[in-house]
């Protein structure tokens, strides 16, 4: 598809995935409407750390996604959103669970009305690969029941199901991107890819919460090249797709991965703040990416290595964006 003067919307834009799919687009020629929830110190989060020519192409809107109103101003004259704006953190679900909520179940519906209203090409919508929960059986595709495991989990899941509901209901051209654990350049600490390569660069010990959890993790231009590839595809309507390596790995063994690339062997400590409560621990994620091959002809190009060892170089630069010594939930 050629994006060049498309205009398109990004919800959640301040944040990691959101601010690297703007500066793609940006790139690509599109003109890019970005919806960044609002705060008195005007801080616009990852996308001040995009570079400044494609900043100043951006066109910002601040707001909160349970604003109707606002909403309505951010998706009106669009041809897509993608919409990637929510409460992510799963610790902090556990604090504020019906804030997490709220946002992500209401903001999605007001994004989906409007939507509807205005008659816009394409939603993208994000899901995650919380939603499925400890797998029941590997790789996860498509059809592996839902489980909600944290109220974040729940809350993506509910979401989910309204977006089904108004392409059903609605006709509404919306389509579900599922990524499995996204990771790379402009991260924050609340990651644990990040979490352990900024203590492993500046202490010579790691704390980290449960090490037996395996996840799949996909570098981040790549889940962007996902979901430029949704929103273009003509079969994916209705559609709820899997982004992932097809591959797995314990937190333990990625954690000495880190260190061996970093070129450090700090000690490993179990912090008992950042274990998840038992039943809530997504215990193991590993991807089915044989959809997103056959519809929209996408598979990852970055191993982990390759992005572990250009995300190390990264933060190895900006290490003044991370806390360490904190416990960022």
């Amino acid at each position: 598809m050629d994006w060049k003067g498309k205009r398109v919307l990004v919800t959640g834009a301040g944040g990691f995935i959101a601010s690297h799919l703007a500066e793609r687009l940006v790139a690509e020629g599109a003109q890019v409407r970005a919806f960044v929830r609002y705060n008195s110190r005007n801080d616009l989060g990852m996308l001040k750390l995009i570079p400044a020519d494609a900043f100043s192409q951006l066109e910002i809107l601040q707001g909160d996604l349970r604003d109707a109103e606002a909403v309505r101003k951010a998706v009106t004259g669009v041809d897509t959103v993608f919409h990637l704006g929510a409460l992510i953190a799963i610790p902090y679900s556990y604090v504020n669970p019906r804030e997490v909520i709220d946002v992500n179940i209401m903001g999605t519906l007001n994004v989906l009305m409007t939507a509807r209203d205005s008659g816009a090409r394409r939603v993208v919508h994000t899901s995650t690969s919380e939603v499925y929960g400890t797998a029941r059986y590997v790789p996860i595709d498509e059809k592996h029941p839902l489980q909600g495991q944290s109220p974040y989990s729940a809350s993506k899941i509910g979401a989910d199901r309204i977006a089904e509901s108004f392409y059903r209901s609605f006709e509404v051209p919306v389509a579900t991107l599922r990524p499995f654990n996204t990771f790379g350049p402009r991260q924050s600490a609340r990651a644990v890819i990040p979490t352990i390569i900024a203590q492993a660069l500046t202490r010579d010990e790691v704390k980290l919460g449960s090490l037996e959890p395996s996840r799949d993790f996909t570098f981040v231009a790549d889940t962007v090249e996902g979901f430029l590839r949704i929103a273009s595809a003509d079969n994916v309507l209705g559609e709820e797709i899997n982004l992932g390596n097809d591959n797995t790995i314990r937190i333990g063994d990625l954690a000495e991965k880190i260190f061996g690339i970093v070129g450090k062997s700090p000690k490993l400590i179990a912090d008992p703040q950042r274990v998840r409560p038992g039943k809530s621990e997504v215990m193991k994620l590993w991807a089915s990416n044989q959809k997103a091959k056959e519809l929209i002809g996408w598979e990852p190009r970055v191993s982990l290595d390759e992005g572990l060892r250009r995300t190390i170089e990264w933060i190895s630069s900006h290490l003044d964006l991370y806390k360490p010594d904190e416990y960022t939930v």
